[in-house]
């Protein structure tokens, strides 16, 4: 008997033959929390739900739980990649709430500890993302260039990662006597790793094939969706928070926005390889424009006071026991301060109800509005895809998380 044949097709409904598997979190390329839910088409993806995952840190519930010099170390562990840039924005934003202005030296200092911090978290994000499509090479080499840059905040801070250098109207101590000899001997390493790597992957078929066209986000979709930083400068947008909003010493020093045409991965890849060299320009320029001077504001209601008047003097003691035990008494209000952070603007919403601790802590962190667009950058490509655009949003998993 023959079996009767329809001709007609439901369009509304889903092909038996799409597959849905999940990919992470155990996938060495999703860091652990990452999940991807995938629609699949033989290897299309036809459409993906990207879960974040938690590490359940809690960093804003914790900075609300000690007073304001302990959401310092917290900052840290944001992005671990570039802390200094953390403790930055932070200090930035407790400053503005508190109405302190920091010394002339102190500013040069934070651009340079924050530019060093903006270099060592390209270099993991661009080696990574190098090494997970093959160029291994290129991975070890910016790695160990990193570890120049290391060896200077270990100079500056005494701490490689978690820093804790910055302070409410300053920094913890001044750089290192030898450190424009220092930094000089890094960037001159880091120089030659930059060529080398450039002439590796600029004209490497395989990298390019890789990259070009892929995980593609047009301008408005880019702006819609809220990104900032390196994702939202290859579409081809030139903002970036220290030109549009200078802050600190960033005015008065020479560097260009670096930008992308087509908002793939590959312009995502070579806006960061180009901010390197405006990093290095930034270094340079603040190191040889460093004026002399205290690193620290003179206000005993929020400054600590030096160890000698802690230990040589009553004040200085009962000055000190007060503000490490009740914390700063920061007026009444509230402020958002935005940085630009590694990823795009970090910004930070504090309010203060006049107590020693923080009444509220919220931060803007970068990559998690990479990670909300990230679904559709990713629809329409290739399984193989997911590696190379989740490489180039750089999702830092202390960062996005809630």
């Amino acid at each position: 008997m023959a079996v009767p044949v329809s001709t007609t097709r439901d369009l509304g409904a889903v092909p038996s033959d799409i597959m849905e598997i999940q990919m992470g979190p155990s996938h060495p390329a999703s860091h652990g929390t990452i999940k991807f839910n995938l629609k699949l088409d033989g290897e299309t993806i036809v459409d993906v739900d990207v879960e974040i995952g938690y590490l359940h840190r809690g960093f804003e519930k914790m900075c609300e739980q000690g007073t304001w010099n302990h959401c310092f170390p917290y900052a840290d562990r944001l992005n671990y990649a570039g802390p200094l840039l953390n403790n930055v924005g932070f200090a930035l934003a407790l400053e503005e709430l508190a109405g302190i202005q920091t010394p002339e030296r102190c500013q040069y200092i934070r651009v340079i500890v924050g530019e060093i911090s903006r270099l060592t978290d390209h270099l993991t994000c661009l080696g990574m993302g190098a090494a997970e499509i093959g160029a291994q090479s290129v991975g070890f080499y910016m790695v160990e260039a990193r570890e120049y840059l290391y060896d200077l905040v270990e100079a500056i801070t005494g701490a490689r990662l978690t820093v804790t250098y910055c302070r409410l109207g300053g920094v913890t101590n001044d750089l290192p006597d030898d450190f424009k000899e220092r930094l000089t001997f890094a960037l001159k390493h880091l120089r030659g790793v930059y060529a080398d790597c450039t002439k590796l992957l600029t004209r490497n078929r395989i990298f390019v094939d890789r990259m070009v066209g892929v995980g593609v986000i047009p301008q408005a979709d880019a702006i819609s969706w809220g990104l900032t930083g390196p994702l939202l400068r290859a579409s081809g947008v030139e903002y970036d928070v220290r030109k549009a909003f200078p802050y600190l010493v960033y005015g008065d020093l020479q560097f260009d926005v670096p930008t992308g045409s087509r908002g793939d991965n590959y312009d995502r890849f070579t806006v960061r390889m180009n901010e390197v060299e405006q990093s290095m320009r930034i270094l340079e320029q603040a190191v040889a424009k460093l004026p002399g001077g205290p690193i620290r504001a003179d206000d005993p209601r929020f400054v600590l006071p030096p160890k000698q008047e802690v230990y040589g003097s009553i004040e200085g003691l009962m000055n000190h026991f007060k503000l490490v035990i009740e914390g700063q008494k920061i007026p009444p209000g509230e402020v958002y301060c935005a940085t630009e952070g590694g990823n795009g603007e970090l910004g930070f919403y504090l309010v203060s109800d006049g107590s020693g601790r923080p009444y509220r802590v919220r931060v803007r962190p970068p990559c998690f509005y990479g990670m909300g667009a990230l679904a559709d950058m990713l629809r329409g490509g290739m399984i193989a895809d997911i590696i190379t655009t989740f490489g180039q949003v750089n999702m830092i998993g202390g960062e996005c998380d809630r």
